[in-house]
């Protein structure tokens, strides 16, 4: 695990408190100690732990009714509690699990199966953070997808509706299937990606390596961007090595690379500013690519994340993100066992570094 579990030990005696730390001292576990039930509840309202050892005969408050209690309430049904008791008839026992007990040790407390149990039930309590985690991710994932789904597709819906006006002129026209078209492109792209990423995942993509010209792809890649550039005003520059060396790559993914970090400089680009491609070979025989834009920038702690999923830089109102486009990048760079980052450009913007 990487941070140290915590356990919450509830029994009115001390001196067993003892015993069971005693017999977890070689763990790597945090210990709690209540002393009753009532304090136990209580601290639940500010603490949750990853393990709860509730002791079954206690005053006022027994053990099976503060285990009523904790499963009662859904914020902390999920915490795992083990019963530990002297009763050893089968009826008691069934009653302790009827409370919503999850296991059970019976006194004297034997460090063997204590160490067993504890684990045990430690790690269903990771499998099934590991699985919340997962499904808020996916949640988080579904958000994005359908919010950066909705803009394209409003605009090819729009588009479409004002070309059914019968007074537009033939230039209105044509950029009303302009809207549309390159609206579509946004769409097919964003799909493309999720696909790639899940292949790429799941370990079923197998690169497609060819001879590849980079002053040739580079270009390819940079007239396809023209359009959404021309939108924002914004210039192209480039500086490429002249053609007609190559490089092994897989084209088609290295060109969605480029796709996505031109597609990210010009959304975080201000209009009337630039964004500049440099591309060179190496002397090792690899290649040297980089996205340079005149945005906001990046902050160090957020550098450290953005290529993760679902991870965006500077969040912008006006523009849309869904976190998967750097993501891509990452998996797909690394497939080719080659390296991205991204450093501050002076005294304004990103660069974004491939190496291959």
């Amino acid at each position: 695990m990487d941070t140290q579990p915590t356990i919450l030990v509830i029994d009115d005696e001390p001196d067993n408190f003892d015993v069971v730390e005693t017999l977890l001292d070689s763990e790597n576990y945090q210990l709690h100690y209540a002393p009753d039930g009532q304090q136990a509840l209580s601290r639940l309202d500010s603490f949750q732990p990853d393990l709860i050892l509730l002791d079954v005969m206690m005053p006022d408050l027994d053990g099976m009714e503060v285990c009523k209690r904790i499963k009662s309430q859904p914020k902390w049904q999920a915490v795992p509690i083990i019963m530990v008791t002297a009763l050893t008839a089968k009826e008691d026992l069934a009653r302790c699990l009827a409370t919503g007990a999850d296991d059970f040790i019976s006194k004297p407390v034997n460090g063997v199966e204590l160490r067993a149990r504890v684990n045990s039930m430690l790690r269903i309590k990771q499998q099934y953070d590991s699985l919340q985690l997962l499904l808020k991710l996916r949640e988080d994932m579904v958000n994005m997808i359908v919010h950066d789904l909705r803009n394209p597709l409003a605009s090819i819906v729009l588009g479409a509706e004002m070309l059914k006006f019968p007074g537009l002129s033939q230039q209105q026209q044509q950029g009303k299937v302009e809207q549309v078209l390159l609206a579509g492109q946004q769409l097919q792209s964003l799909i493309d990606s999720l696909l790639l990423m899940a292949k790429l995942e799941s370990g079923k993509m197998v690169l497609n390596y060819s001879p590849v010209d980079l002053h040739s792809l580079c270009k390819s890649a940079l007239s396809d961007v023209e359009a959404i550039a021309a939108q924002k005003k914004i210039t192209l520059m480039s500086e490429l090595p002249e053609p007609g060396d190559t490089i092994e790559i897989d084209a088609l993914m290295f060109r969605r690379v480029l796709d996505n970090l031109f597609t990210n400089a010009i959304k975080f680009s201000p209009s009337n500013s630039q964004v500049t491609l440099r591309a060179e070979y190496l002397p090792t025989g690899g290649a040297k690519l980089q996205v340079i834009d005149s945005g906001k920038g990046v902050s160090e702690d957020l550098r450290k994340i953005i290529f993760e999923k679902y991870e965006v830089g500077t969040l912008m109102p006006e523009v849309t993100q869904i976190g998967l486009g750097l993501a891509f990048c990452k998996m797909a760079i690394e497939a080719h066992c080659g390296t991205i980052s991204i450093e501050n450009n002076q005294s304004r913007g990103s660069i974004f570094t491939v190496i291959i």
